[in-house]
């Protein structure tokens, strides 16, 4: 081909094609193609628009990898993340994983008890905050996101946690024991109330 003879428009074109399609493009830009495939349950950017399907935005990459190959060994329950984390390799989840925790999580707006919150602030910063840091708001050491996560959504983490049916740390469990223990069955109420009102 006759470089010399296409036009402006056209080169740019084939330059752009050209570029797309090199190993570098393809580096860079795939953990955020591989991202689409989640978007229509978690949102744009990770920042779910539905209640049963949690925000993902802004999580540290290790706690995204280690939950999706969990869902993948079927050593987390799932309705549909099992068969979906099959479809991955350990190397395309640390790609979309990438993308996803430079992601700014995005507090959405829902109903809550406001007073049933507050007991769960007091239960929160007595039982959780040392793990689940600034209200929730922060991952550190696979914590998680909490704050301002789809209130059924954590319901049903609750259920799951206490029912046995997902594990948690010798930590954890002890806490939440403790807390439940202490407060009754309501403080796990109020603590997924206070962390749904936090923005």
């Amino acid at each position: 081909m006759d470089y010399t003879k296409i036009g402006g428009r056209s080169a740019l074109l084939l330059a752009a094609g050209m570029l797309c399609s090199s190993p570098l493009a393809w580096a860079v830009d795939r953990g955020e193609m591989l991202a689409y495939t989640c978007v229509g349950c978690h949102g744009p950017g990770g920042n779910s628009v539905g209640p049963a399907s949690p925000n993902i935005a802004g999580l540290q990459k290790d706690t995204l990898v280690e939950g999706m190959q969990a869902f993948r060994e079927g050593d987390r329950p799932s309705t549909i993340m099992g068969r979906i984390a099959k479809g991955y390799t350990d190397e395309e989840l640390e790609a979309m994983a990438g993308y996803f925790a430079k992601q700014k999580p995005i507090f959405r707006q829902q109903q809550h008890d406001a007073e049933l919150a507050k007991k769960g602030e007091k239960y929160h910063e007595e039982y959780c905050d040392k793990c689940h840091e600034e209200g929730g708001k922060k991952d550190e050491d696979g914590s998680g996101i909490l704050a301002g996560q789809w209130k059924p959504y954590l319901d049903f983490q609750m259920a799951d946690f206490m029912g046995d049916k997902r594990d948690m740390s010798k930590k954890m469990r002890k806490r939440m024991e403790k807390m439940v223990e202490e407060n009754g069955k309501e403080a796990l109420d109020a603590v997924v109330d206070y962390y749904a009102s936090q923005k």
